[in-house]
């Protein structure tokens, strides 16, 4: 038989770690691979900022808990959230059949498509033109860019890479004829290098957008559908395009291209 104090100790224990537990649980890990301006990236003090930073705070405002956000590296994003590491995934991450089979998706936030990148040279013009023998296109390992080109492409050699500066340096240097990717960031990367590339932005592949979660976290999945759908009444993802996409917005406008939000 235990003595008095020591059962009482233990009893204390008992019931206060969860309430520690519990405030732990408190908070809402969101994970981004912060190297995707202007979506996700750092500022110059190194903190996290952009489209998808503001959009996760603005969730944590509307659960009423505070938001830590963790960067991670794009392909490990989904191992981090199935293991338990992050909440959710905030990260510009397409909702596709295939990685529906390992977590969930909120309902869409934002439209895209995949489009390419190619030399200023180049006679390429469509998709079409760049999957032909002997040719190589450049795409980012973990993208839709990178399981399109593993499905799609019958006769250009993919070359996968880690970092998407990677990818553009390829095509710059011409060692790939093209760069496989989605149209903001190929808008962003031929205003960078206007004399050495071209941006083909008529997507050929839609997509969405949406946030990730744990496959049966239905009670959370409701709260993220009804925040989106509350935040874009409310005119957020206007203002968040105004913030952060004034000039792609503009740029979009003017080449007749349907904007993200």
């Amino acid at each position: 038989m235990l003595p008095l104090v020591s059962a009482l100790r233990i009893c204390f224990f008992l019931l206060v770690l969860p309430i520690f537990a519990v405030a732990e649980e408190r908070k809402l890990v969101v994970g981004m691979e912060l190297s995707y301006p202007p979506f996700e990236m750092r500022d110059a003090q190194g903190e996290p900022v952009g489209v998808s930073v503001d959009l996760a705070r603005a969730l944590g405002v509307h659960l009423g808990v505070p938001v830590e956000i963790q960067n991670l590296p794009f392909d490990g994003l989904i191992p981090a959230l199935k293991t338990g590491r992050i909440d959710l995934i905030v990260s510009s991450m397409t909702a596709t059949e295939e990685r529906a089979r390992s977590i969930d998706f909120s309902e869409p936030y934002l439209k895209t498509g995949l489009c390419l990148l190619v030399r200023a040279s180049s006679d390429i013009q469509s998709i079409a033109d760049a999957d032909r023998a002997g040719r190589t296109i450049a795409v980012k390992k973990g993208t839709t860019g990178h399981l399109f080109a593993a499905q799609k492409l019958k006769q250009a050699r993919p070359l996968v890479l880690d970092k998407e500066s990677a990818c553009v340096l390829e095509v710059t240097q011409g060692k790939a004829d093209a760069f496989l990717y989605d149209q903001m960031s190929t808008l962003a990367n031929w205003q960078r290098q206007r004399a050495t590339t071209r941006a083909l932005l008529t997507p050929f592949q839609v997509e969405t957008w949406a946030i990730g979660l744990r496959k049966g976290n239905d009670a959370l999945r409701g709260k993220v559908n009804a925040f989106l759908a509350e935040y874009r009444q409310a005119g957020g993802f206007e203002k968040l395009g105004d913030k952060w996409l004034a000039e792609q917005k503009a740029e979009f406008k003017k080449l007749g291209i349907e904007f993200l939000f």
